[in-house]
């Protein structure tokens, strides 16, 4: 294994500092204030959203980045299967948690998350990956990644979920965890012609619920899709189609089965497994992502953790996808 010196992030020697000590950090990355300013910036920030005033069904969310930054101080660092090395080769930092100002106004959250994402270090270099929360976090990481981005055409999105969180509105509020994707086609941050949503599944309340994706040109795969259909092949051919465009990442834990990720609010039964949801991650590899969320971890109804360690992983997962794209330059 190469040596520790030459990696672009600065690991704690597990040997020295066993995983079990020490101040959590993401998948113990070292703060974003002690690498920035640097000779290079940061490739990837991550910081927490603890906010989960959006949610329909059960809150609790809203701990969820306490509960991740712990289960992933047992992240290693080179990923087995793409046999890369992510802390060598990308600059990793933990950028502490959005403010939460306005936590009983999800447009307010919204606007100030988003606000404060945008000011991070580096921006047009450093991209973001927000640990939630709810869904409706989602929205203003996107605002902030656009923006920074400082592109002027909407971006493309790959979405993993088991709701499709295109509503207008839910009991008259336009800003809560279902709707982040409709609130951002609507502001051109997103072009739902190459938005795709991955592991869709359950009851739903009419059919009418799928009306504003599918008449949007969403490309939507359910479970039964990929498992038992021609999914896999249509997201192949998505990634095709889509090329070296910039890519979003909106990752919702609960597009998992609740036999294997049992902490979040909006359970579903019949999703993928852990092994499948890892499968699919992989299969991205060669995605221009330039930002990403992983949301709706609730520790309160995880079963020993298992939740929030497997969402510790999915962030892992999605800095690998970008490791392979930078050796690959």
């Amino acid at each position: 294994m190469t040596h520790m010196a030459t990696w672009k992030t600065q690991l704690p020697n597990s040997r020295v500092q066993p995983r079990f000590a020490g101040h959590a950090t993401f998948c113990r990355y070292p703060r974003l204030e002690d690498v920035a300013p640097a000779s290079h910036p940061v490739d990837w920030a991550l910081y927490g959203c603890p906010y989960d005033g959006g949610v329909s069904y059960r809150s609790g969310a809203r701990f969820g980045p306490r509960a991740i930054r712990e289960a992933s101080q047992y992240v290693k660092g080179h990923h087995l299967v793409h046999d890369v090395a992510v802390p060598q080769i990308l600059s990793l930092a933990d950028a502490g948690d959005a403010p939460i100002s306005h936590p009983y106004s999800c447009e307010e959250t919204a606007q100030s998350i988003a606000e404060w994402a945008i000011a991070l270090p580096d921006a047009g270099a450093t991209k973001l990956l927000a640990v939630g929360g709810d869904h409706s976090i989602a929205l203003p990481n996107i605002r902030a990644t656009h923006q920074r981005l400082g592109v002027q055409e909407p971006i493309a999105l790959i979405h993993f979920d088991a709701h499709l969180d295109t509503l207008d509105t839910l009991w008259g509020e336009r800003f809560s965890h279902a709707s982040p994707f409709r609130r951002a086609i609507e502001e051109r941050l997103i072009d739902p012609a190459r938005m795709i949503s991955i592991g869709i599944r359950g009851p739903i309340n009419t059919s009418a619920d799928l009306d504003y994706a599918r008449d949007n040109g969403v490309t939507i795969i359910t479970y039964e899709d990929w498992r038992w259909s021609d999914g896999a092949q249509r997201i192949a051919a998505f990634l095709k189609r889509l090329g070296d465009d910039p890519a979003h990442l909106s990752f919702d834990i609960d597009c998992v089965d609740p036999a294997f990720a049992p902490g979040t609010g909006t359970l579903a039964p019949g999703g993928f497994t852990s092994p499948e949801i890892l499968h699919v991650l992989r299969s991205l590899a060669g995605a221009h992502l330039v930002g990403a969320e992983v949301v709706e971890v609730l520790p309160d109804r995880d079963v020993s953790g298992v939740t929030a360690f497997l969402a510790a992983h999915v962030c892992f997962e999605i800095l690998a996808l970008d490791a392979i794209r930078a050796m690959q330059r």
